[in-house]
């Protein structure tokens, strides 16, 4: 918990406050990972994970004042220890220059993930595509980017602490108006049970992008930490939880990068 801490510490000293929520790989905290499947078994929509997540953000910028995301992935089907994964998210950008809750801007996330257990890990094919769309702003020209990739991945118990580990290395095949050659991404989620249904949780993130020379800018580096709490009923999870983040390119037609600090909250289904 404590390097948590200090990494989320480095993430705020990096810049000002000042952005969105981090538009990125589907989230983390979805799990998948392909279910626990018999070996020789052959099962249709094995698994299912949800995430509603909601935040305030903490900007002088009257375009980035709440952050929101919508999503899941359901496991198409698996057999034995192999499972086919579609991903889907929504993140709404809210501001306030034209109105108090003013959507700036709406990104679709669409993910196909091939996966299987490898002694103890789990290891993917990666097909990521994103859209990037202003909302009540004029906006010509499209803002989306396509990219293949593998991804290593890990969940375990260490104590009574549970872990999630993930990453990604994911290269550009199809671009419009980004500058993205390929993509790094890599995270670690923690939660530890502290009474009954309450526990602690922390994670953070890291995510580089190499560039092309379109914008005349190098490499990109941001990343994300956060601590929190959770509370865990019989149906569903909720997450409450403090976060500072650095954010490449958080305005879709504005290259560059930004830091902000929020306060959300996530319900996940169990």
């Amino acid at each position: 918990m404590m390097r948590t801490w200090c990494l989320a510490a480095a993430i705020l000293a990096a810049g000002n406050v000042a952005t969105a929520q981090s538009i990125q790989l589907a989230p983390l905290e979805n799990t998948q990972a392909p279910a626990d499947i018999p070996d020789d078994s052959l099962v249709w929509l094995p698994s299912y994970h949800f995430h509603l997540n909601m935040a305030h953000l903490s900007s002088d910028d009257e375009r980035y004042n709440w952050d929101a995301n919508y999503g899941g992935e359901f496991g198409i089907v698996a057999y034995g220890r192999t499972q086919l994964t579609f991903v889907a998210n929504y993140q709404a950008g809210l501001g306030e220059k034209f109105q108090p809750f003013d959507p700036v801007q709406g990104n679709y996330t669409v993910d196909g993930v091939l996966s299987t257990r490898f002694k103890g890990l789990y290891v993917a094919g990666v097909f990521h595509h994103l859209s990037r769309h202003l909302g009540d702003r004029a906006k010509e020209e499209p803002v989306d980017w396509n990219m293949m990739g593998g991804r290593v991945g890990a969940q375990f118990t260490r104590g009574r602490t549970d872990v999630e580990a993930r990453f990604d290395l994911l290269g550009s095949i199809l671009k419009t108006n980004v500058d993205y050659a390929w993509e790094m991404h890599t995270g670690v989620r923690l939660h530890r049970p502290l009474y009954r249904a309450v526990g602690v949780i922390g994670g953070a993130q890291l995510r580089h992008i190499g560039t092309t020379d379109r914008y005349n800018r190098g490499d990109q580096t941001g990343g994300r930490g956060e601590v929190g709490f959770r509370v865990s009923g019989r149906a569903a999870t909720v997450e409450l939880y403090l976060a500072v983040e650095r954010v490449i390119d958080p305005y879709p037609t504005e290259p560059g990068g930004e830091t902000f600090a929020s306060v959300g909250m996530r319900l996940l289904n169990r």
